[in-house]
């Protein structure tokens, strides 16, 4: 069988045993990830002007939501949880005896493996989409059926690059290079925004615009990260397929994966159920459920996504060489930070959200309407979002020790819980009844994990618990205090901005009350003596 490599000349020897802290490498990774989520919502931003709520936007909304399940089973989750901590535990292994070649071998295995997967599932995804498509809709809405068929297919290849991509991501985390996998969806998100502007007066509508553009983003997240893969010296190479299956490493990832995948089945189909239910109560509710999660995802994005890529690889080290209290010391420290900034911004939103959504959003598809909408599920979304982000922490303190079964079972009890709520809630409460069920099942995925930690002895989970639940509380009163002003001066400075351009009638109402609320916020901390906020300002006078 023919062998396909693309490597570079000159291997390098690279040093995995220096560490970037959480602070920093979070620092750094946190900025990238900042402009991937302001692109992300300025991508959500173009939708609207272009698509609004309307048939066409849900349709492309539910079109991108299939291959995007299979790209969250197969990409991002099982390279973090069953990859990562594979490679690490090769790549140590070869730094201790030199030799090179069964890392390489298991790298071209888990390429080869996770190439031919993908493969199959597109080929299989393009033949039964309309079936799969026909779920979301009820016998009134069959009519933009055919569009979401066709968007689906243009899209589906897109889980193939992406994949890939993911591939790229995991190598080059696990040996503690995060910034170019930082930069890819900055690449994606600005494609998908200028395929939409150059496009869609070529096309039938512009949801097909930016359907090419998601296909294309994909392709560019791949190539951009090739180089940096090519430089640390490791070849990016095809094996014969039963070579693959066979390799030790290869089958390790498979038996971390297979639960993992069944806990991400149950986690995505929490996002078809519910996409299903919304698309049957109405249109324009699948799309304000997406309008409203890509604002909760700037602020996850940010924050709990980008402390969970840096904890991964510190943590699967301090595992392996059983350095327990710098685990629990490390697990902590990001829960706390975590909640330092979820819990004051869920406040806030709950209190500004109709403006920010307006400020975001409204545009001349984008009616009042479609704000009223957004903004029920927004502030339902906003109540759950710190039990969300602490979820992307917690669960890496398992994936760390080789433990996929616990948080698996966990994602599956939450996904009863959401499933049984959005049924129950969808009809009196539309859209808003969808979110309110995703934070309860969050919430109840959050105590899940918590109960599950308490059985893994290496961990100090009441204590882990115990200065969780203390400082959530400390947060919520100072947020509730600071909030207090905010709500009672909010409706006059909306007042006074009313009848001006959206920027003035929106923008200065957000801004003012984010000062205020800020500001207030900050004088609490420093009053009450918050520990954590006060190592990160006495970091940040020593730089300067």
């Amino acid at each position: 069988m023919t062998t396909f490599v693309f490597c570079c000349n000159m291997p390098k020897q690279v040093n995995i045993t220096s560490k970037s802290s959480l602070t920093s490498a979070g620092v750094k990774l946190s900025v990238l990830i900042l402009a991937s989520r302001i692109l992300g919502l300025l991508r959500e931003m173009t939708k609207a002007a272009f698509l609004g709520t309307s048939a066409y936007a849900d349709a492309f909304g539910i079109a991108f939501l299939i291959p995007n399940l299979f790209r969250r089973l197969f990409a991002e989750n099982s390279i973090s949880v069953a990859f990562i901590p594979t490679f690490r535990g090769y790549l140590e292994n070869s730094a201790s005896s030199g030799s090179r070649k069964e890392t390489q071998d298991f790298i071209s295995a888990t390429f080869t493996i996770v190439s031919f997967l993908t493969a199959v599932f597109v080929t299989a995804g393009i033949i039964f989409t309309p079936a799969i498509a026909g779920l979301f809709y009820n016998k009134s809405s069959m009519q933009v059926l055919p569009e979401t068929v066709l968007l689906t297919r243009i899209m589906f290849p897109y889980l193939f690059v992406i994949s890939t991509a993911a591939f790229f991501q995991g190598i080059l985390n696990g040996m503690n290079i995060f910034s170019p996998s930082g930069f890819t969806p900055i690449l994606f998100n600005g494609i998908v925004i200028a395929a939409t502007y150059i496009l869609s007066p070529h096309t039938a509508n512009p949801a097909r615009a930016m359907a090419i553009g998601v296909t294309a983003g994909g392709c560019i997240q791949a190539i951009f990260q090739l180089p940096f893969v090519l430089k640390t010296g490791w070849h990016i190479s095809f094996m014969p397929l039963k070579n693959a299956f066979h390799n030790k490493g290869s089958r390790k990832v498979i038996a971390l994966v297979g639960p993992t995948i069944i806990g991400m089945a149950a986690y995505q189909l929490n996002d078809i159920v519910s996409t299903a239910l919304a698309g049957k109560a109405g249109t324009g509710i699948v799309s304000s459920l997406q309008y409203s999660l890509r604002l909760q995802e700037l602020i996850l994005g940010i924050f709990a996504v980008s402390i969970a890529s840096v904890m991964l690889p510190d943590l699967s080290g301090m595992a392996n060489r059983q350095d327990w209290k710098g685990f629990n010391t490390m697990l902590t420290q990001a829960i706390k930070i975590i909640i330092l900034i979820t819990i004051p911004v869920t406040f806030y939103s709950l209190v500004s959200g109709k403006e920010i959504i307006s400020l975001v959003y409204k545009s001349n598809r984008f009616t009042d309407e479609s704000v009223k909408l957004t903004l029920t599920a927004f502030r339902f979304h906003m109540a759950g979002m710190c039990f969300i982000a602490m979820n992307r922490i917690i669960a890496p303190a398992f994936y760390a020790q080789g433990n996929t079964k616990k948080p698996t079972l966990a994602g599956i009890l939450g996904f009863v819980v959401n499933i049984v709520l959005a049924a129950v809630l969808v009809k009196p409460m539309q859209g808003g009844g969808i979110a309110c069920a995703l934070s309860a099942a969050s919430l109840a995925n959050t105590i899940l994990l918590f109960v599950f930690l308490k059985s893994t002895p290496t961990i100090a989970v009441g204590s882990v618990v115990k200065s969780s639940l203390v400082y959530i509380i400390r947060l919520t009163v100072l947020s509730v205090i600071a909030s207090v002003p905010v709500y009672l001066i909010r409706p006059y400075i909306i007042m006074g901005c009313t009848g001006h351009t959206r920027i003035i009638s929106a923008g200065v109402p957000v801004v003012v009350t984010a000062v205020i609320f800020a500001g207030i916020g900050i004088l609490l901390l420093a009053i009450t003596h918050d520990p954590l906020a006060t190592t990160v300002m006495r970091k940040i006078v020593r730089k300067h």
